[in-house]
């Protein structure tokens, strides 16, 4: 089984600016790759741009099934004293199959100092149950540890809109560094998936995250995640999402776009 820190580490730089990668089965939800492999190897690209300033926000759209092997190539579109933008294409062939705009941004002095985002009461990691069970689990959830701190499993009739997950990356030598937060932040599947009843699936169209520190770390790799579907109509759910570290300070939030078949 391919590691995330081994495919990073493989992104493999081309004299024009681009790099090429290869994504292995283990990586793989249904047809397509999974979507936080997708939006942390595009970051590691653009990153690769800009050493120097955090990251502040990802602006990421699916555009089509990821596998095999794919081109990803970032662009600097503007740097300045505090923020630089990069947008980075995912593509196969003349395809392109998902594109971001990542947003580096400096800490400057300010005098606010502003933080609203409470973590909620959910059950702790340790008394949480493992979420992912049985043989038609997708393939990338192989790479994370998950527990189940609130809501229901997918398919399951709930009538509750939100989820709420205890992550982790398996692989030991996945840091706290926003590559690999995202990574991570995308394996919950969507809330609106739990309130759902038979066959149904779903795949993400769109997908934005902020980063609320340039500073992420948590204990013992452990992560908060809570998905809200705020709507799901007409096929499609716009979902809210958060991250907080073990601790309970916030780390990440999110919306994301969601399309929903069934």
């Amino acid at each position: 089984m391919t590691s995330y820190t081994r495919l990073i580490s493989d992104l493999r730089p081309r004299e024009d600016g681009s790099y090429c990668a290869s994504i292995p089965e283990n990586w793989m939800q249904g047809r397509t790759t999974y979507g936080g492999l997708t939006a942390a190897l595009c970051l590691e690209a653009a990153q690769r741009c800009v050493t120097d300033i955090p990251l502040r926000s990802a602006q990421i759209a699916f555009v089509g099934p990821v596998g095999g092997d794919v081109d990803i190539n970032p662009v600097l579109l503007r740097r300045g004293k505090n923020a630089a933008f990069v947008r980075v294409d995912l593509s196969h062939g003349d395809q392109v199959l998902a594109q971001c705009i990542f947003t580096f941004g400096q800490a400057r002095p300010s005098s606010l100092n502003v933080q609203r985002i409470t973590m909620p009461d959910m059950m702790g990691v340790t008394e949480a149950e493992p979420f992912f069970k049985g043989p038609r689990r997708p393939n990338f959830t192989n790479n994370f540890n998950v527990r189940l701190a609130s809501g229901a499993p997918p398919i399951s009739g709930s009538t509750g809109n939100q989820l709420g997950l205890w992550i982790r990356h398996k692989d030991e030598g996945a840091g706290n560094d926003a590559a690999s937060i995202l990574a991570l932040a995308d394996c919950a599947p969507p809330a609106a998936l739990s309130m759902l009843a038979g066959d149904a699936r779903a795949s993400s169209m769109t997908w934005m995250a902020e980063f609320l520190t340039d500073q992420p770390s948590t204990d013992e790799g452990w992560w908060l995640s809570l998905s809200t579907a705020e709507t799901a109509m007409d096929g499609y759910s716009s979902q809210s999402m958060c991250l907080w570290n073990k601790a309970g300070e916030p780390t990440l939030i999110g919306r994301q776009t969601v399309a929903i078949f069934g």
